[in-house]
């Protein structure tokens, strides 16, 4: 299935792998259908693509790369709602942000996605431990590791 994108002109993706967000994000209630565009072969980064919307993309990352002991508590009726067989089936994405010349994720934000199912949930979390804009690493270690990859 060909998507359009204004960061990537047309990018084919497989129509069977859109992740429905029944809720939306936040702040994009009306955008539910999304696709993970993959640019780099060892990608550490993702583009979470809106399906509708060339101009709406977030990048994303599994924040266990960064947060080795991050953790998000889910509840019963979003096991059930978002079709997962047990907690080990869903993956967790974080939005992430270069704010001040730094990667920074929203940890108190994170996106839950059924691995089965595809369905997602962008759940807020108050434990304290995180934050909106925890730092990943300086914009300057990312272009050393991209020249050297």
């Amino acid at each position: 299935m060909l998507i359009e994108t204004t960061r990537f002109g047309q990018v084919d993706i497989d129509g069977s792998k859109i992740i429905t967000l029944p809720g939306g994000m936040l702040g994009f209630p009306k955008h539910r259908r999304f696709a993970l565009v993959q640019t780099a072969s060892d990608p550490v980064f993702f583009w979470l693509q809106s399906v509708d919307d060339p101009a709406l993309a977030f990048v994303v990352c599994d924040p266990l790369v960064f947060v080795p002991d991050y953790s998000v508590p889910i509840r019963a009726d979003d096991v059930e709602a978002l079709g997962l067989e047990d907690l080990s089936d869903c993956q967790v994405l974080v939005v992430v942000n270069k704010v001040d010349g730094a990667l920074t994720a929203n940890l108190l934000g994170p996106l839950v996605v059924g691995a089965h199912s595809l369905i997602g949930k962008q759940l807020v979390l108050s434990d304290k431990r995180y934050g909106t804009r925890h730092k990943l690493m300086r914009t300057e270690a990312l272009q050393a590791v991209s020249k050297t990859a």
